[in-house]
Order: structure tokens, then C-alpha cells, then sequence
């Protein structure tokens, strides 16, 4: 054996050789997952110097498009626990951006709305999501993106 060789062994395969990666390239969960690695390092990076999260990003979106939201509505919108929730209200309300108010129809409940530098902020972030989504779908057509969209939807929620 040369000086610097490691001894060989029938599990030894050399850094750079090409990996058998066996079923998982014909798996959707693999594919689904190496994908989603890829849009939230490109997503954390857009917004690196905002500090915003994916979810964090949604719910400002839906809490936007649905003044007096409660908690719960918006933990099912976005297919998390409650307790989650909570958790990214409470930073989001610490931040300034999310205001919490007594829920006309439940006092059990709080409405959700932004701020005014919650709606500042969100104005800020959607052209910054629109270029990340453009840099991840870089490779795809117009039509390609809308029916990986469509096909994400089906089996994400189970409808047709």
C-alpha cells in the first residue's frame, strides 16, 4: 500500500465517486423533501437581513388577507398546532408587526391584524418571495410552475 492510501475495504468507496442512491430518486417524499431544502436555504438567504421565516411570512399573508383572523382559524390554514401558533404570534407581536384584539364574536379569542409596520413589512417582503419563487422555478416553464403548483395542492390537501 502507498504512504497516504487507506487500506480498501469492501464498504470503502471513495469520496468522489457517484453515489447509488437506490429507490429514493422515484420516491415523491425524497424529491419533495430535497426541494423543500433547497426553497428554504434560497428563502432564508432573501431574507437574511429581515429575519423572517417561511411560516412567519405566511401567516403575515393570511392574517392581511383576513382581518380579525383568530389563532386557531390560522393555525388550521396553515396546517400547524395551535401551540405552534401561539409561539409564532407571540414573535411576530413582539416584533411589532401582529396586533392581538379582543374578538368581537368570542372573548375567549383574540382577532388578529397587523400593524402598520406589519403591513409596511409585508409590501417589503412580497417582491422579495416573488424573486426567491423565480430563482427556484428558474428551470420550469410558466405552465410547468402552474402544474407543479396544482399537483403540490392535490397531494398536499387530497382534492382532485
Amino acid at each position: 500500500m502507498a504512504e497516504g492510501e487507506s487500506p480498501a475495504t469492501d464498504d470503502a468507496r471513495p469520496v468522489d465517486a457517484e453515489l447509488d442512491f437506490d429507490i429514493l430518486p422515484q420516491l415523491m417524499g425524497y424529491q419533495m423533501r430535497r426541494a423543500q431544502v433547497r426553497i428554504f436555504l434560497d428563502f432564508t438567504e432573501t431574507m437574511q437581513t429581515i429575519q423572517i421565516t417561511p411560516g412567519q411570512f405566511g401567516a403575515l399573508a393570511l392574517i392581511s388577507a383576513n382581518p380579525g383572523l383568530t389563532q386557531s382559524a390560522l393555525a388550521r390554514a396553515i396546517g400547524i398546532e395551535r401551540s405552534t401558533m401561539v409561539a409564532v404570534i407571540d414573535t411576530l407581536e413582539g416584533r411589532g408587526l401582529v396586533e392581538r384584539r379582543p374578538s368581537p364574536v368570542d372573548r375567549r379569542s383574540y382577532a388578529l391584524v397587523l400593524s402598520r409596520d406589519g403591513k409596511a413589512l409585508l409590501e417589503q417582503l412580497r417582491p422579495l418571495v416573488r424573486g426567491h419563487e423565480d430563482r427556484i422555478a428558474d428551470r420550469l416553464s410558466g405552465e410547468e410552475r402552474r402544474l407543479l403548483i396544482d399537483l403540490l395542492r392535490r397531494v398536499s390537501d387530497g382534492s382532485d
